[in-house]
């Protein structure tokens, strides 16, 4: 999708805000997951309210040059192929090591069994696939970025 057509979407919610709230605060576009079919799926979960929450890797920010997400970031989910999802906002973030995420925390990402064990399993998949990109290899201590998130605009 163009970015006229985000854009539009991001004028859309705002049309839903009262005039006093703030019209040109900064948004991110982004899609869950580094496939299209794992941005299709997960997106339909977040859709659902079964996933209210996501992690990545603190390297993964660093080497993207970019500042860690604050409560009250809003961020339009797309699917596969760019299309909006919905817009969520960042309602926690925490700085965790891989191995002290929690079985709620593995819960509320809502993907697979949404277990712990589950979300071991997949996520060091994922950072096994991600890292390298960034000549990183997971470490069982690695930092993730984790957050908590809440749907504030959709239209499906």
């Amino acid at each position: 999708m163009e970015k006229p057509a985000i854009e539009h979407y991001w004028q859309s919610y705002c049309q839903t805000l009262s005039p006093d709230e703030d019209l040109d605060q900064p948004y991110l576009v982004e899609q869950f997951g580094d496939s299209p079919e794992m941005a299709n799926e997960l997106g339909q979960l977040v859709l659902a309210g079964t996933k209210t929450a996501t992690c990545s890797a603190l390297w993964e920010w660093e080497a993207e040059h970019s500042p860690l997400p604050t409560v009250g970031l809003k961020t339009i989910v797309v699917d596969g192929s760019e299309t909006p999802f919905c817009i969520i906002e960042t309602t926690e973030v925490n700085i965790c090591p891989f191995d002290q995420i929690d079985a709620q925390f593995a819960y509320d990402e809502g993907e697979d069994d949404r277990t712990l064990e589950s979300w071991q399993r997949e996520h060091w998949k994922y950072f096994s696939r991600a890292l390298p990109k960034i000549d990183k290899e997971p470490t069982h201590n690695m930092l993730l970025v984790c957050e908590r998130f809440q749907i504030v605009y959709r239209t499906h």
